[in-house]
């Protein structure tokens, strides 16, 4: 990986951060592309900074979001559990996929989101 400036990470932060907090998708969407293409990080471990990156910029996003009334606690313990245990088995399969196969994998997965929002 190539030395790249502060400025460099702090601008891939600043969006990232910003289309957590306002999209609440994480930031990963912006992450693992800038890692990978402007960054020169190898694909897994982009998939897998980008989750370490997202949860302190997600619990900063939800403490706001908790403050505004906005947190549906009821939906925060049902899916929790499991989301935590797909989470798991997401990251023991990643280990087994070759980096072209999660690149396109996750360009699919955000095409298809992308297109389900759009219509």
């Amino acid at each position: 990986m190539q030395k790249k400036s502060w400025l460099t990470y702090g601008l891939i932060g600043v969006v990232a951060g910003v289309v957590n907090g306002l999209l609440g998708i994480g930031g990963g969407t912006i992450l693992i592309p800038a890692m990978v293409y402007l960054l020169g990080v190898k694909q897994h471990q982009a998939h897998a900074t980008s989750l370490l990156i997202v949860l302190p910029t997600s619990l900063v996003s939800m403490l706001v979001y908790h403050q505004q009334g906005n947190i549906n606690i009821r939906s925060l313990l049902g899916l929790a559990l499991a989301t935590s245990i797909g989470a798991v088995i997401g990251a023991i399969l990643m280990n087994y996929c070759r980096p072209s196969l999660l690149r396109k994998g996750f360009a699919l997965f955000m095409l298809v989101a992308g297109l389900r929002m759009f219509f």
